[in-house]
């Protein structure tokens, strides 16, 4: 996108507002009282600098294509993918074996199921209105299950339908993501999904793995890969 990031000031302040709620920091100005996010001016400065405009549609296979080219070129691998990635790393591990795992930081679009198990859209209070989910051939799931997963989420997300559209907008992902997971492991996989709160782990926004207790959080993905890992190098 070379310097895509560069906009107009006017701009780039309407959209860091919405981002900044959007992404469960806070309400802006203020971060939420147990954020994780750094409280500092240069850390949220350069937070903002990384904030990138689409500058066209996006293409999940064409995304899914490149990727599995990268893994055709450098063997197996683990796919840790954040948020919009989410969708194209499931459509990736379907299309290329090289793919051995997949670790994703709340995955937001695009969760795939066999097209006689799609779950019906889950209405949102947010712009979209509606998340649905996508079908797949039921041999192109089964790759799905033949690797495990696991799923992150941080916090701020509730349970229930709320009025606050950027907390909505993630309820109804946690909720697709729940279902994600049952079908693969009913399917006989090895899904599996943290929802940071409920393990005790307060305060992450959407940006979980760059807040203060990074270290904390990539500790819980390095024990994930200690258990797999062995596996899935013995499978080589």
């Amino acid at each position: 996108r070379l310097r895509a990031g560069f906009i107009c000031c006017f701009e780039f302040y309407r959209t860091a507002i919405y981002w900044f709620e959007n992404f469960r920091m806070g309400h802006w100005p203020d971060l939420y009282s147990d954020s994780q996010f750094p409280s500092d001016s240069v850390s949220l400065d350069q937070f903002f600098r990384q904030i990138t405009p689409n500058t066209g549609g996006f293409a999940p296979e064409v995304i899914a294509n490149a990727m599995s080219a990268v893994f055709d070129k450098v063997g197996s691998g683990i796919l840790v993918t954040h948020s919009q990635g989410g969708g194209p790393s499931w459509l990736t591990a379907i299309k290329n074996s090289h793919v051995k795992a997949v670790a994703a930081y709340e995955p937001g679009s695009d969760f795939v199921f066999p097209e006689d198990e799609v779950p019906a859209p889950i209405k949102c209070n947010d712009s979209y209105g509606v998340l649905e989910a996508k079908p797949v051939k039921a041999d192109a799931f089964a790759a799905r299950t033949r690797i495990p997963i696991i799923i992150y989420y941080g916090d701020n997300i509730p349970t229930k339908p709320c009025c606050n559209c950027a907390k909505d907008h993630w309820r109804v992902r946690l909720e697709m993501a729940k279902n994600f997971v049952a079908c693969i492991n009913r399917h006989g996989g090895k899904a599996q999904l943290v929802v940071l709160p409920e393990i005790g782990i307060k305060g992450n926004s959407h940006f979980l793995f760059a807040e203060k207790n990074n270290v904390e959080l990539a500790d819980l993905l390095n024990k994930w890969l200690e258990k797999y890992l062995p596996v899935l190098i013995s499978a080589e």
